[in-house]
């Protein structure tokens, strides 16, 4: 990388789910079906969705695939007040301790005694750019992002692997709080 710019990705409220747990949503043998590619290498977003139950009300989320080994729920704080959660904020599939709720398919429903989150911001580093930037898996670091409502994003968490895409994730409430749009959305890296 050349310079400091980071590509910044806006995330919508979705899930992962468990096999066992999409066969209880959408029954026995059913198969996601690859709706659209996402940044991240073997990640796709589903046209499938699920209704998740809090005690206020409900929403309703994308399955993003494959499958994983937990069920994880992501929200921005603005859905999970809407529906009466207060989950942390937390990394992706740091679940212990996080509530649960009522996840509802057009086949069954299930209830989940944890793995509701707001996740914490991050970006997703290759090795080479992680390298190339000074960055180490898991320092914090901070992404100045211009424009009429600049402002610096302060604890960041860098993951670095080989298996990444340099991005960075922001749920929409952080996304829209900078004014982003766009697919090219991008902020300076702050070490």
């Amino acid at each position: 990388m050349a310079d400091k710019k980071i590509l910044i990705e806006g995330s919508g409220k979705h899930c992962h789910v468990s096999q066992a747990t999409l066969y209880k949503l959408f029954g026995d043998g059913f198969e996601m079906v690859n709706k659209k590619e996402l940044s991240q290498p073997g990640q796709y977003a589903t046209p499938h969705k699920i209704t998740v139950v809090g005690p206020k009300r409900s929403t309703d989320v994308t399955i993003l695939g494959p499958c994983r080994n937990a069920d994880q729920i992501e929200l921005s704080q603005t859905d999970a007040t809407a529906i009466g959660l207060n989950p942390p904020i937390r990394e992706s599939g740091d679940l212990a301790g996080s509530p649960g709720c009522k996840l509802v398919g057009p086949e069954g429903e299930i209830e989940i005694k944890e793995g509701v989150i707001i996740a914490k911001r991050h970006i997703h580093f290759t090795v080479e750019d992680a390298a190339a930037l000074g960055v180490k898996d898991k320092q914090i670091v901070k992404v100045k992002v211009g424009g009429d409502r600049a402002l610096i994003f302060d604890e960041v968490v860098a993951r670095v692997n080989p298996e990444y895409a340099t991005a960075m994730h922001l749920d929409y409430d952080e996304y829209n709080a900078a004014a982003l749009s766009g697919s090219n959305s991008t902020g300076e890296l702050i070490v």
